[in-house]
This record gives structure tokens, C-alpha cells and sequence, in this order.
């Protein structure tokens, strides 16, 4: 059985991590590990995470944005890249302010309840020349690529359009084509029913 992997600058720091977990049990969120990292979710929803840096430990909030931040404690931790997520950094064990951190949490969560969410910019695909004047040389393809949800159209397109030689392009045209008048999704044997 393959070991998950975990966040692995949380070793220099394991007293400071479990010293913010005895803190983050006394609020509403459950702990769970996404992307190696331990994450704190209510509602199934990421509200929180914590880990270790080389310099530093944190506490990061998904929608921090929405914080008031009355202590100016928080940082964006990738200036113009990030959109919602903000850090509260720490050096030390010393920098831990209980009552601060839990009265952060629970506004995140409060924000959380509200609806106070960053959503995801949904880009806009285009198909190619190339995709679109093989589609149309049947109409029932054009038909049976309409009837799949825009993110099903989306695999499609990215799976041909990201071939850098036309002949590569045909191919995967040729691969798709049964799919499309099958009325199966790129993707739809590795999608849970």
C-alpha cells in the first residue's frame, strides 16, 4: 500500500503545529489532510489550513480576504496571484495568541456561514479552427458535442487543442470521434457514478 504524502516542512516545526491543533479543536471545524496538508473544513467546506514553511509556521485562511483583520496580522502570501487566500505567520511558539487565533477562526467561519466566498473566474474556451472544421463535417458530431455540459466540451477542446502537430491533432480527433456519438465524456471512466 502506497504512503500518502505529507506537507514535509511540518517536521521543524511539530511542537508549533500541534500547539495550534489543541487550539483548533476548540472550534467547530473538523480536521482532515488535503493535498498533504492538514486542513480544517466545516460544512465540507476549507475554512482553514496549517503547516510549516522553512522560516516560518502558519495558519492560512481560504477566504482570509473577507477577515477584518483588525490586528493586521495577515498577509497575501503571493501579492496579485492570490485572490482570497491570506497567512498569519509565525517565528515561534511565543507569537501564538490563543484567544487572537480563535476569534480569527471563528469570524472565518462566520464568514463561511454567510456565503462570504471567492469564486472561480470561469475562463473562456475557444474551440480551434482545426477542432471546429472537424466537428462540422458531421452534423450529428456538432449535435453530440452540444449535448455535453460545458466542462465535458472543455476536455475535449484543451485534449485536442493542447497537440502541438496537426497529425497528433488528427489522431486524437480520430480517438474522440467514437466517444463523441457515444455520448461519453473524455474523462468519464475515471469519474465516480
Amino acid at each position: 500500500m502506497e504512503e500518502s504524502k505529507s506537507w514535509n516542512r511540518n517536521q521543524k516545526w511539530v511542537e508549533e503545529i500541534e500547539y495550534l491543533k489543541s487550539i483548533l479543536v476548540k472550534t467547530d471545524l473538523m480536521e482532515t489532510t488535503k493535498w498533504g496538508g492538514i486542513v480544517y473544513t466545516w460544512n465540507n467546506r476549507n475554512i482553514i489550513g496549517i503547516g510549516g514553511f522553512k522560516e516560518y509556521f502558519t495558519i492560512w485562511f481560504f477566504n482570509g480576504v473577507f477577515l477584518p483583520d483588525e490586528k493586521k496580522v495577515l498577509v497575501n502570501a503571493n501579492e496579485g496571484v492570490t485572490k482570497g487566500l491570506r497567512q498569519w505567520r509565525f517565528a515561534s511558539k511565543d507569537e501564538v495568541n490563543e484567544k487572537l487565533v480563535l476569534h480569527y477562526v471563528n469570524q472565518a467561519i462566520e464568514n463561511e456561514k454567510n456565503g462570504l466566498t471567492i469564486k472561480p473566474e470561469k475562463k473562456e474556451i475557444n474551440p480551434s479552427e482545426f477542432f471546429l472544421s472537424k466537428l462540422n463535417e458531421e452534423a450529428t458530431l456538432v449535435e453530440k458535442f452540444n449535448a455535453f455540459s460545458p466542462y465535458k466540451q472543455k476536455e475535449f477542446i484543451e485534449y485536442i487543442d493542447s497537440a502541438k502537430q496537426e497529425k497528433t491533432k488528427l489522431d486524437r480527433f480520430e480517438k474522440i470521434k467514437p466517444m463523441l456519438l457515444a455520448n461519453i465524456g473524455l474523462n468519464d471512466k475515471y469519474r465516480k457514478s
